[in-house]
This record gives structure tokens, sequence and C-alpha cells, in this order.
């Protein structure tokens, strides 16, 4: 007789906890269908959308202020065509020490030829010759987010040596 009583209550208790994850199961999956639709806009899943055009690159050749220490100068000119391959670099055509005395671009950085043992190399490092993966072109688009960053200098601190 006991036993049936256990059997009861653990069949009620396997159901209300059967309902709770089946109704979380159901909010979750209605948020995910909510999500997705503002993804996609009115678009029906499935269905061929139009893409956005592609951005504007800015080609002017002008060296760019950096917003930040340290961050990778980007490309100021155009890179559509350009080869960048295990075999091929075309930047360094241009961009290699040996090579902008004629071309008059910037020479890569010292920090390109030494590999992660801090050796210097005769040649760019192998982690530093896809320079994409760092340095990119810059696009004439409005950002994605508001930029709040503010300089050291409009922060009211002076420069070592301004005096």
């Amino acid at each position: 007789m006991r036993s049936q009583d256990r059997t009861r209550r653990l069949s009620r208790r396997s159901g209300a906890a059967l309902a709770i994850v089946g109704a979380v199961l159901l909010t979750g999956t209605v948020a995910v269908a909510q999500m997705a639709s503002e993804l996609t806009g009115n678009v029906p899943p499935m269905e061929a959308a139009p893409a956005d055009p592609l951005p504007r690159w800015i080609v002017d050749d002008v060296r760019k202020m950096r917003a930040y220490p340290d961050q990778p100068p980007v490309i100021p000119h155009s890179i559509e065509g350009y080869q960048l391959s295990v075999n091929t670099n075309r930047c360094l055509s241009c961009h290699k020490r040996e090579f902008t005395e004629a071309s008059g671009a910037p020479m890569i950085s010292v920090t390109h030829y030494i590999d992660r043992n801090g050796q210097m190399l005769a040649d760019v490092s192998p982690r530093r010759y896809f320079c994409t993966a760092c340095h990119v072109p810059q696009a004439d688009e409005a950002p994605l987010v508001e930029n709040t960053f503010r300089d050291m200098s409009e922060m009211g601190v002076e420069h070592v040596g301004d005096e």
C-alpha cells in the first residue's frame, strides 16, 4: 500500500517537472524566434534577401591618427586584388625595409622582424606575414556604436617636457 502512494507522488512530481521543462522550452523557442526575426527583418526564413551595398573604402593615401596606443595603423589605400597567401604578400613589395625608398611607403615596424622568442630575423616573421590579420582598410561608414574615447591630452594631462 505504501509503495503505491510513493509511486503516485513520484508521478505527480515528474508530471509537474515535465510541465515546467515544457514551459521553459516553449518560452525559449519563442524568444529565439523573436530575436531571429529582429536580425532578419521582414524577410521570411530561408528567403533570399538583398545584401547591403559594400562600403566605400577611403583611398586618399593620408595616414590616419591612431585612436589608442599600440593600435595597428589602418591601410589608407585600396588593397582590392592584392594577393596575400603563404607564397605571396603584395604588401611587402612596397613596405618591406629594402623597398621603402623607391616606393615612398612607410616601412613595416621592426617588431615584424622579431620571432616569438625575441630573436631578430633577416626577413618578416611568419607570425607577422599576414598583414590583414591586424591592419584593415578604412571604410567610409558610420560607426556601429558611439565612440567615447578621449585622448589623455583632452583630459588635462600634460606631456612631459611641455613646461
